[in-house]
C-alpha cells in the first residue's frame, strides 16, 4: 500500500514537473544585452594555487570579472578560504604538524594555518603562499574591482557561519547597495543556509547548488536567485525550466554551471541558455564564448 502511495505520488510529482516545463521562447534570466559571465573557479585555479590571492590576482590579470571561493572557519573562530575541510591536500599541514591527522579546519587556529605552506603543491614559483582569510581575500577582490560568488562550505561543521560570514562583510563594505546589486552572490549546496542567509539578510543575492528536481523549484524560489548544477547535469529544457521561476528578488531564476574547462562543453551548455560558467580555466571559456 505504501509503495503504491509513493509511486502515485511520484508519477504526479513527474506529470507537474512536465507542466512546468515552458514553451520554446520563454524568458530567460539575462536581460537583453546582459553577457553570460564567466566565473573563476576558486580564482583562475588552473595558473595559481586554488582559494589563495594569487589566484585572485591571476583572473585579474586575465580580465576576469568575476572570482568563486570557498569559506570554512578555524577552531579559534576565523574565516578562512579553503575548499576541503581537511588541509592536506592543498597545504603542507602534514610536514608542519606531523602528529595532528585528519588535519580538519576545524581543529586549527588562525595562528597555525597562517605558518602553512598553501602554493608549493600547485609549484615551485607559488612557495611560501599563504590561505587567505575570508577578510584578506574580499579585500584583493575589491582592490582588482572584481565581483564575489562566495560559497558557505560544509556549513554543518560550522555553527551560525552564515551569521559570521555577513557580518565580516558588511564590516568590509561588501553589504553597500553596489555590492548588493552586482557584484555579490552567496552559495551552498545546503539549502538550509542559503535560508538562513536570505533571512539574515533579504539583499544578499543568493544561489542553491545542485540540481533540484522542477517539482522542487517553486519552494527553493522563496529564498534563492540562483539554481546551480553541474555542467553534466544540465540540458536545455532544465535550463529553461528554472527559467520559468521568478526568484527572491524578482527576476527569473537563474542557472550557473560548474566546473567547465573546455571550449566545446564552454559552447554546448551557453546554447543551453545558462548565465553562468564556472570554470578552472576563465580565458578558454570567454574566448570560447565570445559574444554570448
Amino acid at each position: 500500500m505504501y509503495a503504491r502511495a509513493v509511486a502515485a505520488t511520484t508519477i504526479a510529482l513527474l506529470g507537474t514537473a512536465a507542466l512546468l516545463l515552458p514553451t520554446p521562447g520563454a524568458q530567460a534570466a539575462r536581460e537583453p544585452g546582459e553577457r553570460l559571465s564567466v566565473i573563476a573557479h576558486r580564482g583562475a585555479s588552473a595558473y595559481a594555487p586554488e582559494n589563495t590571492l594569487a589566484a585572485v590576482d591571476e583572473a585579474a590579470r586575465l580580465g576576469i570579472g568575476w572570482v568563486e571561493n570557498d569559506v570554512q572557519r578555524t577552531k579559534d573562530g576565523e574565516l578562512v578560504v579553503i575548499h576541503d575541510d581537511s588541509l592536506q591536500r592543498t597545504t603542507d599541514v602534514e610536514e608542519i604538524y606531523p602528529g595532528r591527522a585528519p588535519w580538519k579546519v576545524k581543529d586549527f587556529t588562525a595562528a597555525e594555518i597562517a605558518r602553512l605552506d598553501a602554493g608549493s603543491w600547485f609549484g615551485p614559483a607559488y612557495a611560501g603562499t599563504r590561505v587567505p582569510t575570508l577578510q584578506q581575500y574580499v579585500n584583493r577582490v575589491d582592490l582588482h574591482h572584481q565581483k564575489l560568488l562566495l560559497e558557505i562550505k560544509n556549513p554543518q561543521l560550522y555553527p551560525d557561519i552564515e551569521r559570521q560570514t555577513l557580518k565580516l562583510l558588511g564590516n568590509e563594505g561588501w553589504l553597500d547597495r553596489q555590492h548588493l546589486t552586482g557584484r555579490l552572490i552567496v552559495q551552498s549546496f545546503s539549502a538550509a543556509s542559503i535560508r538562513t542567509v536570505h533571512e539574515l539578510k533579504p539583499g544578499v543575492k543568493t544561489g542553491l547548488l545542485g540540481a533540484p528536481s522542477v517539482a522542487e523549484l517553486p519552494g527553493y524560489a522563496t529564498f534563492t536567485d540562483q539554481i546551480n548544477p553541474s555542467y553534466r547535469a544540465v540540458s536545455r529544457g532544465y535550463v529553461s525550466a528554472v527559467h520559468v521561476f521568478t526568484g527572491a528578488h524578482g527576476r527569473p531564476l537563474e542557472v550557473v554551471t560548474w566546473t567547465v574547462d573546455d571550449a566545446d562543453t564552454a559552447r554546448r551548455v551557453a546554447g543551453y541558455g545558462v548565465d553562468g560558467v564556472i570554470t578552472n580555466r576563465p580565458d578558454v571559456v570567454r574566448d570560447a564564448l565570445g559574444g554570448w
